[in-house]
């Protein structure tokens, strides 16, 4: 976070400084009610984490690195991106497939990525999207979206985990 934070000071403040933008419209891009939402939603997740989840889902994760596991291990990471959105699915799955080793880690952010386009919610990239999307008065079919997800989602996590399964045999 600190990170970012000082990129984009210094990017906002090269564009003030070159008058390609004011201090009023770095303000609105930043979009502060999103940074609220993203922030409250970390704030959420970690409590929930904290309180029970980290154990249930210790409890659900697959073990080993099979093919079959590999799947469920996606398929859960998927799940719960959709749910609880892939920043933090990810912060909570990593350190639970961490002992499972490299294929575990690789089955998380699989899951992770392909598994959160079946809804807005999934991930905080679609709900940019949507909101850059929406200021273009451009509108977005939540049921088209929805269709093209269950098509895709569920083929590309598949043959991602099982072309993941194969690299593990050979390497």
């Amino acid at each position: 976070a600190w990170a970012a934070a000082a990129g984009a000071l210094v990017m906002a403040g090269r564009a003030v400084v070159r008058r390609q933008a004011t201090p009023l419209s770095v303000v609105r891009a930043a979009a502060p009610p999103f940074l609220a939402f993203v922030l409250a939603l970390g704030v959420v997740v970690r409590a929930v984490v904290d309180n029970g989840l980290s154990d249930a889902l210790g409890h659900l994760l697959p073990s080993g690195s099979g093919l079959l596991a590999l799947l469920g291990i996606a398929a859960l990471a998927a799940v719960l991106a959709n749910l609880i959105n892939n920043l933090p699915a990810v912060l909570v799955l990593l350190p639970l497939a961490a002992p499972g080793g490299a294929g575990a880690v690789l089955a998380v952010l699989l899951g992770v990525n392909i598994g959160p386009n079946l809804t807005y919610a999934g991930s905080l990239a679609t709900l940019l999207w949507r909101r850059i999307v929406h200021q273009h008065d451009e509108g977005v079919d939540l049921g088209e979206f929805t269709r093209l997800g269950l098509i895709a989602v569920p083929s590309a996590l598949a043959v991602s985990v099982v072309a993941l399964w194969g690299a593990l045999q050979l390497f």
